[in-house]
């Protein structure tokens, strides 16, 4: 500790950190000093393990690319519409929340949440739906995120994030099987709350819906604004908590008829999703075109193919691509160019 006339400044470091944890988090909570990775590094001195994984998901380029692929909305005008990537920062800002009043660890919950989306395709479920229907080897977002950050990443050396991370990336998804870590449990959870509410608020944006719209026994449990929704729902896992991540049953029923209702009026019958045929035939397209054509894609994808197949190179090439490389793509291979002297 240094002393300061004017301030008192205690540097504390990873070491430090991880005793600190001993004494303030849950005894379920997980540490970081067990954080284990697939290869063994020399910890950093300042960063424990999952603060380490968070900077390495948040520098990666997977992380930028999620600014420019769809959440609800493909490839939306507005500036006020969610991206994957608002979705991301969302999904962490109600896991830290969470984790915090429960005084699990903040910082493995925050790696997880800001990593869980890192596979998604562009135009959000409708380019996930045709590359596992085409491809001839499965797709599906939460897996492919497992796979960004373990052989994508850094030009194929992967994030070497730690285990706890990854199994709650792979977890997040309704799909799969829950995380082992009440951190991953929480995203798990959280995931759902964020989309599901801001996914309302951007039909509201859009014309699409009004608050008077939502069913009346939903809103007069949750609330009749964003913000209270999310509190209500936030505030029945931490209220109780029993070392399992839920809401109470009425709270849930809720939030599980809010989602039907979203699935009735925008997932799958709106205008929002007016484009969506369109987006598959891109998607299809650009995976049967490189699929004839893998010398076409760039070279860490051609090395990906020489190991692994034809499919999984041609998978990994299109499943990182925003939507707007994606139809840059296709315009450059399929629309033909204005001829001029």
């Amino acid at each position: 500790m240094k002393i300061n006339q004017k301030w008192v400044r205690v540097e504390i470091m990873r070491e430090q950190w991880e005793v600190i944890e001993l004494g303030l988090l849950a005894k379920e909570a997980a540490l970081s000093r067990d954080g284990k990775r697939a290869i063994d590094e020399k910890p950093c001195p300042i960063r424990t393990s999952f603060q380490h994984d968070r900077d390495r998901v948040i520098h990666s380029k997977a992380f930028r690319r999620l600014k420019g692929k769809t959440q609800v909305f493909l490839a939306p005008k507005g500036d006020h519409y969610r991206t994957r990537l608002t979705h991301t920062l969302e999904v962490s800002q109600i896991s830290r929340t969470i984790a915090r009043a429960l005084r699990l660890n903040e910082d493995l919950t925050e790696a997880i949440a800001l990593a869980h989306d890192l596979g998604h395709t562009p135009f959000g479920h409708s380019g996930e739906y045709v590359l596992d229907r085409i491809n001839g080897i499965g797709f599906a977002h939460h897996i492919q995120s497992v796979r960004v950050v373990e052989c994508l990443e850094k030009d194929g050396a992967g994030l070497n994030l730690t285990l706890q991370v990854k199994n709650g990336i792979a977890g997040h998804s309704r799909k799969a099987p829950v995380p082992e870590t009440v951190e991953g449990q929480i995203v798990r959870v959280c995931d759902k709350i964020a989309y599901i509410n801001h996914d309302i608020e951007d039909a509201v944006c859009a014309g699409i819906l009004t608050e008077n719209d939502l069913p009346k026994d939903c809103t007069e449990i949750l609330g009749k604004s964003k913000s209270a929704r999310i509190t209500s729902m936030v505030t029945s896992i931490i209220t109780g908590y029993k070392g399992e991540i839920k809401m109470s049953d009425d709270i849930q029923k809720a939030h599980d008829d809010l989602e039907v209702f979203l699935e009735e009026h925008i997932y799958f019958d709106s205008s929002a999703k007016a484009e969506e045929s369109k987006a598959k035939s891109l998607v299809e397209s650009l995976f049967t075109y490189y699929k004839n054509h893998p010398d076409k894609m760039p070279s860490d994808f051609i090395k990906i193919m020489e190991t692994d197949g034809v499919e999984r190179a041609v998978t990994d090439y299109i499943s990182g691509m925003t939507d707007g490389y994606a139809m840059d793509r296709f315009e450059n291979l399929f629309i033909p160019r204005v001829w001029a002297i």
